[in-house]
């Protein structure tokens, strides 16, 4: 059965890198992405909600929500998600009662503002800074999932759960959590640069995936051009048909400066191995 799978783009990677930053929202001109993004053939953009002046984001200001609506209206290019790096300098699960008010407070705030959008998913990461690696920061973090199980209740807008926890450990706490509005983002060369075993992650959770970023890594290692490090692509479009995963696939693949062409290439050897799995 064909999947019929939008491709998207991680925001800023068409662009110019704002300044100097390898992953961040490119303050001033981002809406110049639309119209790449529509030239190159993709569907969608994964939006980036950084803790560096996010009150300006247009995610957050009502002029800004207006010219998202224009954009996806004029291009045809949706946004589907959104990328909370926030989260990852104002933790959710912070120790600091003060800072993690502070980030529930804007959760709540971003879930709203998405419903008014139409975008489904909103990507916590759990990664680097923000890792959730011993048992007194996952309690914390289920704690606080449940405390706000029935405010989520309010939006239609999901959570989609990046971690650098082993396949055991990811499920064991999506099972401790519990609930329909959290899910999993896939990061694929997160995945690799940990060593973990690609089967034995969808063995664990592959039917609570919603969003899978396309990205390669060697282990131990930053990230690469797709194909030069160590994520077995053929194996994650082989199993992106078995567990039926229909979601987006976000490219946050390696750029340079500049980003367009190098993406290209990238993009065309992702698409040329997906073929073959198509039927």
């Amino acid at each position: 059965m064909k999947k019929n799978n939008a491709f998207g783009i991680m925001q800023g990677r068409l662009l110019p890198k704002y300044k100097g930053r390898y992953q961040a929202h490119p303050i001033g001109y981002w809406s110049d992405e639309f119209l790449i993004a529509k030239k190159i053939g993709l569907s969608l953009i994964e939006f980036i909600f950084d803790y560096d002046k996010f009150k300006t984001n247009p995610l957050f200001t009502k002029d800004g929500q207006k010219k998202i609506k224009s954009l996806i209206s004029s291009t045809g290019i949706r946004v589907k998600s959104v990328c909370a790096d926030y989260f990852m300098i104002n933790k959710i699960h912070d120790s600091d009662l003060k800072k993690q008010n502070q980030a529930i407070k804007t959760l709540l705030h971003l879930m709203h503002n998405c419903d008014q959008l139409k975008i489904e998913y909103i990507i916590l990461p759990f990664v680097d800074k923000s890792s959730i690696n011993n048992i007194f920061k996952k309690n914390r973090l289920c704690s606080i999932f449940s405390e706000l199980e029935t405010e989520f209740k309010n939006f239609s807008c999901k959570l989609s759960l990046e971690t650098d926890l082993s396949p055991i450990k990811f499920s064991d706490l999506l099972s401790k959590i519990n609930q329909k509005k959290i899910s999993v983002n896939y990061d694929s060369g997160n995945s690799a640069s940990k060593g973990y075993d690609m089967r034995e992650e969808f063995n664990a959770y592959g039917k609570e995936i919603s969003i899978i970023h396309i990205k390669d890594r060697k282990f131990n290692s930053g990230p690469i051009t797709l194909g030069k490090g160590d994520v077995n692509f053929n194996l994650l479009c082989n199993l992106i048909n078995i567990y039926d995963y229909n979601g987006p696939l976000i490219f946050q693949t390696y750029r340079d400066k500049e980003g367009v062409e190098i993406f290209k290439k990238q993009f065309e050897f992702f698409k040329n191995i997906k073929k073959n799995y198509e039927n």
